[in-house]
């Protein structure tokens, strides 16, 4: 049987606010937490203390993920910034060397329109050169 292949391209992934969310989550799982902190031996008595701890295990690794999509967040901004700043730069090198083309093709339309009319060059009477 042959392998199936996608027949079109993936959706780009969606980017939204990482951070709050991952904070929001955070929230809640501490105060599920401290919601059945006080029920500790109604749970501890039918045997679900599981509950109790799976809410702090939900608040520790949703601050581990907080430490993590922080940091993600800022390299992003990081490399934003550092497009953008290399694409002014480019920019900025680009426009004398556009300007320096332009003088050069008007310094050579000079030229040729001089080479189509031979009497372009030709001196006005009086003219010395120097010599």
């Amino acid at each position: 049987m042959a392998k199936w292949t996608a027949q079109h391209e993936a959706p780009e992934p969606l980017e939204g606010p990482i951070v709050a969310t991952v904070t929001g989550g955070t929230i809640l799982w501490f105060a599920l937490f401290l919601v059945q902190l006080p029920f500790y031996g109604w749970f501890a008595d039918h045997e679900m203390l599981w509950w109790l701890w799976c809410c702090a295990a939900g608040g520790v690794l949703g601050l581990i993920g907080l430490w993590y999509v922080r940091g993600r967040d800022a390299a992003l901004k990081r490399h934003a910034a550092a497009r953008a700043a290399a694409a002014h730069a480019q920019a900025q090198t680009a426009e004398p060397h556009a300007q320096a083309q332009a003088g050069e093709s008007q310094a050579g339309e000079t030229s040729r329109a001089a080479e189509a009319d031979p009497a372009a060059h030709v001196k006005p009477p009086g003219h010395r050169t120097a010599g």
